[in-house]
């Protein structure tokens, strides 16, 4: 039988193979320690990888979308922890691309050259705390807003010179807007204990009585601001897709030495095709939610799958520190509950509701 290779690096290796190498040489200890990871994010902008999003005309480099996520896979491969926090300031760049010029202005030039970071605080619109009334409040004013409740994940939040945020009026229209953390009433959390990506220094952000003006609104107010896919895009997607590859390359390697180990390594290399094949085209094609969602769902399982086979093959060893497959386990749960809309959820517990466990 003809063994299928592994896929090349999603990104070129003479662009980042020194970048790669030093993340996943850190990668270890930025998932363990709760400090923020200064070193690994001024290697991202020493390899101008914080330009990649911003259009050329605010001085990033303006890569393409299906370029986007080649770079988050690889960068998740050799370090999700990192991967995660970039793919977190990259949606506050997104956001503020679509906003108005007086915002673009104020941040992007200054968020490609690393002179500044931006996060977002979304998930109480989409995932977090949908069960009762607004996580956080937004009530019109005479200047624009006022902000009360909770933020409940936002990551990098003590590093952040503002956070985009979402937040829901009382007739339930919802608007996105442009949060300095230096307002009056704005609270950052300790950041919370993750089992995993804890380096990522993810908190809760109150808001209480926090006076938020007219021209720091990105969009809205308006019925679902972040359109109907909500959660669980294909960066999320890329990202699975990345971890999943780093445990892939792993039974490759093993496979070098374990002729019983090929088949397994080929059958988990053809999958990774296929779902960055797809990821790829719905990058570049009109997309419907259910096909985001189905992506999604798609990379999870084979994040979960891929790592447990690793973890199986490495046996009592891959379950002990600093193994790098104990890592990649643990990190692959993180997919079970980041930007994981109602959708994917259902799809994921039919996945995991074997036709065997009522028998």
């Amino acid at each position: 039988m003809e063994v299928t290779r592994p896929l090349a690096p999603a990104v070129e290796p003479n662009e980042t193979s020194d970048l790669l190498t030093h993340l996943a040489t850190g990668a270890e200890a930025v998932d363990r320690a709760s400090d923020w990871p200064a070193t690994s994010w001024l290697a991202l902008q020493s390899a101008g990888v914080l330009g990649w999003p911003v259009a050329k005309e605010f001085g990033g480099a303006g890569h393409s979308a299906v370029e986007l996520l080649r770079g988050a896979e690889s960068l998740a491969s050799a370090c999700l922890t990192m991967a995660f926090v970039l793919s977190q300031r990259d949606a506050a760049v997104r956001r503020l691309l679509a906003g108005p010029d007086r915002l673009k202005l104020r941040y992007l030039p200054r968020l490609a050259r690393g002179e500044v970071f931006l996060t977002v605080g979304l998930s109480q619109l989409t995932t977090s705390r949908q069960h009762g009334g607004p996580a956080l409040l937004a009530t019109p004013t005479a200047s624009g807003f006022r902000l009360d409740g909770d933020i409940p994940w936002v990551t990098g939040a003590d590093q952040a010179e503002a956070i985009i945020i979402g937040a829901t009026l009382q007739d339930g229209l919802q608007l996105l807007a442009v949060l300095p953390t230096d307002r009056p009433g704005v609270t950052v959390g300790e950041p919370l204990e993750l089992m995993a990506l804890y380096g990522s220094r993810t908190s809760a952000v109150r808001c209480d009585g926090v006076d938020l003006d007219a021209d720091l609104v990105l969009a809205g107010p308006a019925d679902h601001v972040l359109g109907k896919a909500g959660g669980g895009g294909l960066e999320t997607s890329a990202l699975a897709l990345g971890l999943a590859g780093a445990a892939i390359d792993y039974l490759h390697r093993e496979a070098e030495r374990r002729a019983d180990l090929r088949d397994i390594a080929t059958r988990f290399e053809a999958a990774r095709r296929r779902a960055r094949e797809r990821l790829h085209e719905l990058a570049v094609m009109p997309t419907a939610t259910d096909a985001i969602h189905a992506t999604r769902v798609g990379c999870t399982r084979l994040a979960l799958q891929a790592t447990q086979a690793a973890l199986v093959i490495a046996k009592g060893a891959g379950f002990v520190v600093p193994h790098p497959v104990q890592r990649w386990v643990r990190q692959a749960l993180f997919f079970l509950v980041w930007s994981c809309p109602r959708p994917v959820s259902a799809d994921l517990l039919e996945h995991l509701a074997l036709s065997d466990l009522s028998s």
